[in-house]
């Protein structure tokens, strides 16, 4: 089994930062792509940001680029969203998530077998 864990979340304030961190079981982490969403209240789960197995490629949603930095740490078993410039349409519940597949595929939700259980994020205004 699998286990993906979130943490890092929290109440901040427009413009102000957060990093997230997922925690992961096994030993077979850096055979995975890893990939961050978020849902908010009322809209469908959406895409945020992914990296590849060796954390030497990544892609980002438009509406984060140049905001949010994903990395990840194979010997600590760790994938990081680093979040800045925070604004109140960024709160929402993230989740990490691990997919094999392509990265022309990364934005899809069915492309990914394991979850978290999220962490929240709230943005103020």
């Amino acid at each position: 089994q699998v286990q993906l864990a979130e943490s890092g979340g929290g109440l901040v304030q427009a413009g102000g930062s957060l990093r997230l961190s997922c925690a992961a079981s096994g030993r077979t982490f850096d055979s995975y792509a890893m990939g961050w969403f978020r849902q908010a209240p009322g809209k469908e789960r959406e895409f945020v940001a992914a990296i590849n197995r060796g954390g030497g490629y990544t892609d980002y949603a438009d509406s984060v680029k140049g905001r949010f930095t994903i990395s990840r740490d194979n010997a600590k078993n760790t994938v990081v969203l680093q979040m800045n410039s925070l604004k109140p349409e960024d709160t929402a519940v993230y989740y990490c998530a691990r997919t094999s597949g392509y990265a022309s595929r990364w934005r899809e939700v069915s492309l990914y077998d394991y979850w978290g259980q999220g962490t929240q994020v709230t943005v103020s205004s």
